[in-house]
């Protein structure tokens, strides 16, 4: 479809459609991670779906520890175009192993927490702490 005809979005809908606050997606711009944000006669902003998306992936790169840093890095290689699609790739990849590792942590420190709720759980059960004791044997 051709940008002039994609539907436009003030700040508000955007806000509205992504689910992020005016404050957060101005702060976002103001990072230098927004690309492709227009202005018409009055000079508001203007953005697109794609923006949307955008705000979605962003949103995931943070909480998945991405640093502001990165995510500027990568958002001009956006802005580059096609020509960096490779580093485009390298990039995510990188993060997605750290994200990996990060999981793996995750899981381990899950899987102790389960642990100390079956020792809790047989203890209440019991009526008194398992003899298995909880590692040092205290229970705790």
């Amino acid at each position: 479809m051709p940008e002039q005809r994609r539907p436009r979005l003030r700040i508000g809908e955007l806000a509205a459609r992504s689910g992020r606050s005016v404050h957060a997606i101005r702060w976002y711009e103001a990072q230098g991670l927004m690309p492709g944000v227009h202005r018409d006669a009055g000079g508001r902003r203007i953005y697109s779906e794609r923006h949307v998306g955008w705000l979605e992936l962003l949103d995931r790169l943070r909480c998945t520890g991405m640093s502001i840093k990165e995510m500027q890095h990568y958002t001009l290689l956006v802005q580059q175009g096609p020509a960096t699609l490779e580093q485009r790739r390298q990039l995510l990849r990188a993060h997605r192993e750290r994200v990996e590792q990060r999981i793996a942590g995750w899981s381990a420190a899950l899987a102790l927490i389960d642990r100390k709720l079956e020792f809790y759980d047989d203890w209440i059960e019991a009526g008194a702490m398992p003899a298995s004791g909880w590692p040092s044997g205290r229970g705790g």
